[in-house]
């Protein structure tokens, strides 16, 4: 970016689906409700291709939460939501303002804050800092993250651990981004892991990382979002 921030950028193409997983300590939900759990295991870690960050912890009031059907937050109109449908399909829209669908019944979702990106266009509001979280030492350029989704549908992730709201909006709007949210910020919640096939050794993808590569394997407290190759395609 012109105000030296490196942001990683990651688009997930292809028959790919997502899995949002519960934190040990948030949401926490309680043991068995969810099958998601704060780690990847069995079956979907011969699938897994990537994961993710979620966003705020829910006593930030930035958003609500549920999980294969279990609401751990209020959903609330008007923010930025991902929505996960049975099936692993994913889509990014503002609650109430056309997700969900009419008559649509919700399995997984996890909100973050108004908008970053909306229209194609960066949201008037990414050039204030301020409003996109409480940061380590009080400045703008912190460990951000974001998600979108481009007009062909597909989900991307942007990431720097040292960057302002207004370095991720403009250079996913710049690839094509419709609509995004933005997720967790501070170095310690920031994270994404990739492999170079299905079931494969993780490894750290974004500058400067704090998290090791195999976090979501071992466990985390905090939500994240799992990318899973279609059943069969590990090895």
């Amino acid at each position: 970016m012109g105000d030296g921030a490196v942001v990683t950028l990651a688009t997930f193409t292809g028959p790919v689906t997502y899995v949002l997983h519960d934190g040990s300590e948030d949401p926490g939900l309680a043991a068995g409700r969810v099958k998601a759990g704060p780690a990847v295991r069995g079956a979907e870690r011969g699938r897994l291709l990537a994961a993710f960050n979620g966003g705020f912890k829910l006593s930030a009031g930035a958003g609500g939460y549920e999980q294969e059907g279990h609401l751990a937050a209020a959903l609330r109109r008007g923010l930025t939501s991902l929505v996960i449908d049975r099936s692993g399909r994913a889509r990014i829209g503002i609650w109430g303002h056309g997700v969900p669908a009419p008559g649509e019944a919700t399995y997984s979702v996890r909100q973050n804050l108004p908008p970053l990106v909306l229209d194609g266009k960066p949201t008037r509001s990414a050039a204030n800092w301020s409003l996109w979280g409480a940061t380590l030492g009080g400045g703008k350029d912190v460990a951000r993250s974001a998600l979108g989704q481009d007009a062909a549908g597909h989900l991307v992730y942007a990431a720097s651990m040292s960057a302002s709201p207004a370095d991720l909006a403009a250079v996913m709007a710049y690839e094509g981004v419709r609509i995004a949210m933005e997720l967790d910020i501070n170095p310690e919640w920031v994270q994404l892991d990739v492999a170079d096939r299905a079931g494969g050794r993780l490894h750290t993808a974004i500058r400067g990382q704090s998290r090791p590569a195999n976090q979501f394997l071992l466990g985390w407290a905090r939500d994240f979002i799992a990318v899973l190759a279609p059943a069969g395609a590990g090895g």
